[in-house]
């Protein structure tokens, strides 16, 4: 088979396209057919040999990759015969081997898909679709909400736009460069507004003004932090609560998440819910919250209420899908199709 394989921690180049030995399947694992890999943005940190939220880095060589979609085609000892054959997706956890023709992972793990769902919407659900609906335990939103999702664009910003104008809410999306301007608007925000115009918090009080009754926002979803995610936070009104899961974003606090004092948010009359970490699973509970909340993306998809935006590579582009995620110029989940 075909893989992506990674010689030597450093940049998107040592990314390499090669033949190697097909894996086989231990007691209670699978054998997957992978019909798409995500690529995430961890996935770049740990090309870099940043060990991130893992507990170690993996041996070198490694395939990376942690969530796929595809068809069951080997079973491991143990495993019921039912698998065989089944259309699945997965989050294979921290053991990597997504970015290839064929991996394995526990059959605990599978998710069977239904028919009409596309395999790389399906990989999008299971990493982007369940942060997004782990990071909307946090909120309630109504008719009454104004919400602003900075990175709309991207895949959990899709996401999140979608849920948000399904419960009724006013959506300000926003997205850098006209092209991204142009699918948040198509998915259905009221409001899409280009953040590299210095201008655009202004825009987005006239909006609010104009057309809202001058309603303040009430929640923004910060993925981005940096300058755009400070003036989206400047755009709460008293009450509002600002939703902290990333900081993908330039300028002030640049690789760090947007967080303020106690005393700053009593000042801006502001609460702030930070839902990296544990805090995310805790909330979800269970025995498996991970799995409860892959259940529940896969749910709204099935549904119809998810639509994921993907951006698709081929297996072999794999270094060239990373610098495009690097350098911001994707839109949606990035997803490798061998």
């Amino acid at each position: 088979m075909h893989a992506i394989r990674l010689h030597a921690f450093g940049p998107a180049e040592n990314l390499t396209y090669e033949e190697t030995a097909a894996p086989e399947p231990a007691q209670g694992q699978v054998r997957v057919a992978v019909a798409a890999a995500g690529v995430h943005l961890l996935d770049t940190a740990l090309r870099e040999g940043m060990q991130g939220p893992l507990p170690e880095l993996p041996s070198l060589p490694t395939v990376p990759g942690r969530e796929v979609a595809g068809t069951v085609d080997k079973l491991g000892e143990g495993v019921p015969a039912h698998w065989l054959g089944k259309r699945v997706v997965a989050h294979i956890g921290f053991a990597p081997g997504g970015y290839a023709e064929q991996t394995v992972t526990e059959a605990s793990r599978l998710h069977e898909l239904p028919a009409d769902l596309d395999f790389a919407e399906a990989v999008a659900l299971i990493g982007t679709g369940r942060t997004t609906m782990g990071i909307l335990q946090f909120t309630d939103l109504t008719p009454e909400s104004v919400v602003i999702v900075p990175a709309a664009a991207g895949g959990i910003g899709t996401l999140l736009t979608q849920y948000a104008k399904r419960r009724g809410a006013t959506v300000i999306g926003l997205a850098g460069g006209p092209e991204k301007v142009a699918r948040v608007r198509a998915n259905g925000a009221d409001l899409a507004v280009d953040y590299k115009n210095p201008a655009w918090p202004d825009e987005v009080r006239t909006y609010l003004k104009e057309q809202r009754d001058d309603r303040r926002a009430t929640v923004v979803f910060d993925g981005v932090g940096g300058d755009a995610g400070l003036a989206a936070v400047d755009l709460l009104g008293p009450g509002g609560t600002h939703v902290v899961f990333g900081w993908s974003g330039k300028g002030l606090h640049d690789g760090e998440a947007l967080t303020f004092t106690e005393e700053e948010l009593a000042e801006r009359g502001i609460s702030q819910v930070n839902v990296l970490g544990p805090t995310m699973m805790q909330k979800a509970g269970g025995d498996n919250p991970v799995r409860t909340l892959e259940l529940a993306a896969l749910a709204e998809a099935a549904t119809g209420h998810f639509t994921p935006a993907v951006q698709r590579f081929p297996l072999a582009d794999a270094a060239a899908a990373h610098r495009a995620l690097e350098n911001r110029g994707t839109m949606g989940k990035v997803v490798l199709i061998p």
